[in-house]
């Protein structure tokens, strides 16, 4: 396979760059900053193919761009997520891409999990993404020179690239995309030893979990109950890959102290001794002032509206029934309230006519700029971490719904444990279709601000924006990690060079 490498203003050229051009990057505002090529000052970051995993580094490449102007950062992508990501970050951060391998039954340009014709498929993009090990390696010993790259930030998905990173002599960090909550423990469900009683119903305690906290069969990984993962090709299930994360300098977790600081510790005791765990989140806040693409026009429409507006959406990833949809929308329109919902099915409609206040999108929201609009009162949300960062920083309470993987951790961090929203009954996976009725029950229950649920969700989503934004403001718990992240990595290389002299 061969690669090619992107820098400002996107020219191509081979993997290979000119040590002049290794010496100087442009900037987010334009000037050119120098680097001395004697040392590590190139951060590599290579995202899962997944938009809800590619969206938090791409956020996080250009927090360090923008922080550590000394610093040149480079994301790893394939040619068709190019396009995605390239305009969602400055001009400063530079691209290097991967042609995607090819692995039937997978369509040919299929590069992104949302693409996936069907969910069955994921284990087999996931195998062919781990293909990607032999040009990986070989890119990385072409970024090595003259310097080797301070670090690799690699998804969890992309178990391969912690072997890639310590024969490249470079330091590793892996990325979950989820919050200390969920990877603790989901983590300690997968090591075990769970009790017997676990998933025949009712809740149990996952050891090495905080005594006070118990958890039904629902909210812990499927295969720490039933054991099917194959172990032989750890690639399909990465929680399983020790290699990936044991052995990884650090994790870096988008999220933020005061919403998952009881659970770091039991991270970080999964990890090599002295491992950290860096909590620099929210990542889009980190980031800045990201402009938003609005294809569909949502936040014209949102400007229209003079009642609170419920959005609605489930992610990228999860699939939901014809049957769901169509009594979702009845609920919706009984409800009263006016609703922006992103679905993702290209083939159904609604079976109701939704009316002037009513609109369903079908192509890309950008829903960082929603949640923040004045309009919308509540989120409908499958509780994917992203989408509960973005909604805690907006201030709005979440109708927690979630599909599938950590989803219902989510759920009940935001609604439970936090306390910014309230949560449906349903079964994750699969199950019964939630009726209209239901739908309509919860969703005012949602966008009832003047009732006392309502004023303590609001009240508690109001804390968690405050919170958020001082996290990555000056002095703030993620605004420290950041630049302590850089400044740990540099100092471990020091540190390694006064043991060998």
């Amino acid at each position: 396979m061969r690669c090619t490498h992107t820098t400002p203003p996107h020219t191509q050229t081979h993997c290979h760059t000119n040590s002049s051009a290794m010496a100087t990057a442009t900037t987010a505002d334009g000037a050119a900053a120098a680097h001395h090529t004697d040392g590590r000052e190139h951060v590599v970051v290579f995202p899962f193919m997944a938009k809800g995993h590619t969206l938090p580094l791409l956020h996080f490449a250009t927090a360090l761009s923008v922080h550590h102007k000394g610093l040149r950062v480079t994301v790893v992508t394939t040619p068709a997520n190019l396009a995605f990501a390239r305009s969602r970050v400055p001009s400063s951060v530079r691209f290097a891409v991967l042609p995607f391998p090819s692995l039937p039954p997978l369509p040919a340009g299929v590069e992104s999990t949302d693409a996936l014709p069907s969910p069955s498929l994921h284990p087999t993009f996931v195998q062919a993404a781990a293909l990607l090990q032999e040009p990986f390696a070989e890119l990385m010993a072409s970024l090595s020179s003259p310097s080797p790259p301070l670090v690799l930030v690699s998804d969890l998905f992309l178990g391969f690239t912690r072997r890639v990173a310590a024969d490249a002599g470079v330091r590793h960090i892996v990325f979950h995309g989820m919050s200390c909550f969920a990877t603790a423990l989901a983590t300690s469900a997968m090591v075990g030893p769970l009790p017997s009683c676990a998933g025949q119903g009712g809740s149990f305690h996952v050891p090495r979990m905080p005594a006070h906290l118990t958890f039904t069969a629902a909210e812990v990984p499927p295969d720490a109950l039933v054991k099917t993962t194959d172990h032989e090709d750890p690639s399909t299930d990465p929680l399983m890959d020790e290699d990936s994360e044991a052995s990884s300098w650090g994790v870096l977790v988008n999220s933020f102290t005061k919403l998952d600081e009881e659970f770091v510790a039991i991270v970080e005791s999964f990890n090599q001794p002295g491992a950290r765990a860096w909590l620099v989140g929210p990542l889009f806040l980190a980031a800045g002032d990201i402009l938003q693409q609005d294809p569909e026009g949502c936040l014209p429409w949102l400007d229209e509206q003079s009642e609170p507006v419920v959005y609605v959406s489930f992610g990228t990833q999860a699939h939901v029934a014809d049957e769901q949809l169509a009594e979702l929308a009845r609920g919706l329109v009984q409800s009263g309230h006016p609703f922006l919902w992103a679905v993702r099915s290209e083939t159904w409609s609604p079976p109701v006519d939704v009316g002037p206040h009513g609109r369903v999108v079908r192509g890309w929201v950008p829903q960082r700029s929603v949640l923040e609009h004045r309009a919308v009162g509540g989120f409908v949300s499958h509780c994917g971490w992203n989408s509960v960062m973005e909604s805690l920083a907006a201030g709005k309470p979440v109708l927690a719904w979630p599909m599938i993987a950590e989803q219902p951790v989510n759920a009940r961090h935001v609604a439970d444990m936090i306390g910014a929203g309230i949560r449906m009954d349903v079964a994750v996976d699969g199950g019964a279709v939630v009726d209209r009725a239901e739908v309509e029950k919860k969703v005012r229950r949602l966008m009832d601000a003047d009732g006392e649920e309502g004023r303590k969700m609001r009240a508690r989503a109001a804390w968690a924006q405050q919170e958020a934004k001082s996290a990555v403001s000056g002095g703030g718990t993620s605004h420290i990690a950041l630049l302590k992240l850089v400044e740990e990595l540099q100092r471990s290389y020091d540190r390694d060079a006064s043991v060998r002299a």
